[in-house]
């Protein structure tokens, strides 16, 4: 079980890095519950976020600055080695010396580096269910990493749907699990 929130995003990167490997060839355009989103941009997606983080984290870049550097697709030809080489960028920047008391400067304001990867790996957590789902794959999640996606989005979840990027929370059935009350935090249904 991860103790640092190193470990944490480590396994939250292996753990979307395992989904990604497991998209057949012919599944790239499958959609996912990710409405807008098929499986193909889904991976950029969550591969782009990990290369944002070393020019805001280690260089010190804003939003702005970076500006549209990491649109479009990510992917290339190899998905996979595309979101390793993002997973290894990302998960350096931020176990560089220092990197997670900084202060990044994210779209919706200062951050410290910490919250920043806490968030990350959450968000990480999150998207490989939606990519097992996208894929047919097993969506259970490890327990541990729904815990701390759990405690991570709690304080914020209230705000998540305001923000245009998550669905309505859902109602979450009395004596839910920790994946069924993440899930309907975030507007999905387990």
């Amino acid at each position: 079980m991860p103790q640092t929130l190193l470990e944490w995003h480590a396994a939250a990167l292996r753990l979307f890095g395992e989904r990604v490997r497991a998209v057949g060839s012919a599944q790239w355009d499958e959609p996912t519950p990710c409405t807008e989103w098929t499986v193909r941009d889904l991976v950029n997606h969550v591969t782009g976020e990990q290369l944002w983080v070393p020019p805001l984290l280690t260089e010190g870049r804003t939003v702005a600055e970076v500006g549209d550097e990491l649109s479009g697709d990510l992917l290339g030809e190899d998905p996979a080695d595309a979101w390793d080489r993002a997973a290894a960028a990302g998960h350096a920047a931020f176990a560089a010396p220092g990197a997670l008391e900084r202060t990044v400067a994210l779209s919706y304001g200062p951050t410290r580096g910490s919250a920043y990867c806490s968030e990350l790996t959450a968000d990480c957590v999150v998207h490989a269910w939606d990519l097992s789902r996208g894929i047919g794959a097993e969506d259970r999640l490890p327990d541990d990493l729904v815990e701390f996606s759990l405690k991570e989005v709690m304080p914020y979840a209230d705000s998540l749907a305001s923000s245009g990027m998550y669905a309505e929370p859902l109602e979450v059935p009395a004596g839910a699990d920790a994946q069924t009350r993440l899930l309907a935090l975030l507007g999905r249904k387990g």
